[in-house]
């Protein structure tokens, strides 16, 4: 059985974060287009879709690392942090964000809270794992070579 751990990362949140833009159960908020991701970004994300990509990408690190909370999901989503003349230093990935789409994805009935954290619940744990079989599908199609993978 294929799941999300035989697909390429990017390639399964990218097609997960299509599938949220294609249903209504996933918004953005209406301040998702002005806001910085965490304290060490100077700019606001550039891509439009950039709400459903992180939707995504928590989903998945959920569903690899759960059960996980919104305080050790900051540390993944975050970076380094430019002090100028000082050595950059680790910095947290919004709290708020991170808050605001497990809340969505919980809502839409994705994940469910666990005694620690979040974990995926059944919904989330299928759109997962059939996305990740389309994917493999599509990919052995494009590459035979890697059938013995």
């Amino acid at each position: 059985m294929t799941t999300a751990y035989d697909v390429p990362a990017i390639d399964l949140i990218t097609r997960v974060a299509e599938k949220f833009k294609e249903n209504d159960k996933i918004v953005p908020p209406e301040w998702a287009e002005f806001v910085k991701t965490g304290v060490h970004k100077e700019f606001p994300p550039v891509q439009e879709d950039w709400w459903y990509v992180r939707c995504a990408a928590i989903l998945r690190t959920i569903y690899m690392d759960g059960p996980i909370g919104v305080e050790r999901l900051g540390s993944v989503y975050g970076g380094k942090k430019n002090r100028g003349s000082a050595p950059s230093r680790k910095a947290k990935g919004s709290g708020s964000i991170i808050r605001k789409a497990v809340q969505q994805l919980e809502a839409a009935g994705y994940l469910q809270t666990a005694k620690a954290g979040r974990t995926v619940a059944g919904p989330g744990r299928s759109l997962l794992d059939n996305t990740a079989y389309e994917l493999k599908g599509e990919l052995l199609e494009k590459y035979p070579g890697l059938k013995n993978y």
